[in-house]
């Protein structure tokens, strides 16, 4: 890297997320706000990296457009069998890291050419084959860590542009859970003056974003909640042979196994506190066997219809645990709440409409991000965009408050365009 100052890029951001469902692209246009600090041109201090880079003056972000690329069945299998923990091979793995990398070097140019851009830039989240973020003996030895394939050499050497991936390592490195890392795009895109804002993802993960009025990053709180999409695909693909629920249909037609619900969400993550994170190691198919089992011979779409309460009572859950309390420590109550969501859980309409019944009663006003201009399908991918930005000017892309990381860190790996 040889910048002196940030500089406006077109950067593609590329996410492929633990739905294993395919590739979101995002070509955004991001600028600074300010002059930077010019000392960023060599390598920084620790004193440089860990000032928290979007408090005075975060980067604008714009999307300039976004597309979406399906996995085939056979990948998509492939995928969530290796996520899973199913046996497998090093070569299985290393085949499927290089045929990824082709997959995204293919998407990239595919949204390029219908938008006529070029990007400077490249940023790849990477399908993630494993995260644990908790310590676990491995060799006698404590040890946490996180795995994202999709090589990054096959992008660059095709598409002539450097490409930064493999974001989570760092943060995990200095402390962190490496998740979340969609946080400095809701700080830098949705921070309110006078209202408090949750950020909402519903991929197959749920996460949540809480951000206090005029809140600084120190002032975040962002985690993992639990599963959003997750549990429902993984039955609708059982119990249907779909891989989702389109619009929450099937959950419409069904009624809340309220005693089921009441035993899921005695789950102990739900109640461990922040930072944390999670994944199919957690709410996999282990947990899909579970909840099956204990749902017994209900009905199928009363089945479906439980799996989506889990969500939304999981997400009320988490608001008044520990987003409730942290926005009445750094801002007013009183102050309006407004609640974004994005992610493919947006669109299913019965989970929604769940959503709108716990949290308007209590103030809240429900939406998505399509509201703001940002599709829901877009978000995540604009999200690495903007860290990949971040990385290629040497600034830090977590936030510490949302990661649990000892300070802020440069995220990422760089793969040079030849």
């Amino acid at each position: 890297m040889t910048t002196t100052h940030p500089k406006s890029l077109i950067v593609a951001g590329v996410m492929s997320g633990t739905s294993a469902d395919g590739i979101d692209v995002a070509l955004c246009r991001i600028s600074p706000s300010a002059l930077p600090n010019p000392n960023l041109s060599s390598r920084p201090e620790r004193s440089a990296v860990e000032r928290p880079v979007a408090s005075s003056a975060p980067p604008k972000l714009k999307l300039l457009g976004h597309r979406h690329f399906p996995y085939d069945k056979k990948l998509r299998t492939k995928i969530l069998s290796i996520a899973a923990g199913n046996p497998t091979t090093a070569a299985e793995l290393t085949q499927l890291s290089w045929h990824l990398g082709s997959l995204y070097a293919h998407a990239i140019a595919a949204t390029a050419s219908d938008l006529d851009l070029k990007p400077h830039l490249a940023a790849i989240h990477g399908q993630t084959i494993y995260h644990q973020a908790l310590a676990a003996t491995f060799l006698g030895k404590s040890l946490r860590c996180t795995s994202q394939i999709g090589e990054p050499s096959v992008i660059a050497e095709r598409l002539h542009i450097p490409v930064i991936s493999d974001f989570r390592p760092a943060d995990l490195a200095a402390g962190g859970q490496g998740a979340p890392l969609v946080p400095i795009l809701d700080f830098c895109r949705f921070r309110h003056p006078t209202r408090n804002r949750l950020l909402l993802n519903l991929g197959g993960i749920a996460n949540i974003t809480a951000l206090p009025a005029a809140c600084t990053t120190a002032n975040i709180l962002a985690f993992d909640t639990g599963p959003a999409n997750m549990l429902i695909d993984a039955l609708m693909q059982r119990l249907y042979n779909r891989r989702f629920d389109t619009n929450g249909a099937v959950a419409a037609r069904g009624q809340v196994l309220q005693h089921v619900l009441e035993a899921f969400l005695s789950e102990p993550y739900f109640a461990a506190p922040p930072p944390k994170s999670c994944g199919r190691e957690e709410f996999g198919p282990a947990f899909a066997d579970r909840f099956l089992k204990r749902c017994k011979s209900a009905s199928t779409p009363d089945i479906i219809a439980t799996a989506t309460a889990l969500t939304a009572a999981t997400l009320l859950d988490a608001y008044r645990r520990f987003c409730w309390p942290h926005l009445g420590q750094h801002a007013p109550l009183a102050r309006a709440t407004e609640l974004f969501a994005a992610g493919g859980g947006a669109n299913n309409a019965t989970l929604m409409r769940m959503l709108a019944g716990h949290l308007k009663p209590l103030g809240i006003k429900v939406s998505t991000t399509a509201a703001t201009g940002l599709p829901v399908e877009a978000k995540e991918a604009a999200a690495f965009a903007l860290l990949g930005w971040l990385t290629w000017h040497r600034l830090p892309g977590n936030i510490p408050s949302a990661t649990g990381a000892t300070h802020p860190a440069i995220l990422g790996k760089v793969t040079y365009a030849s």
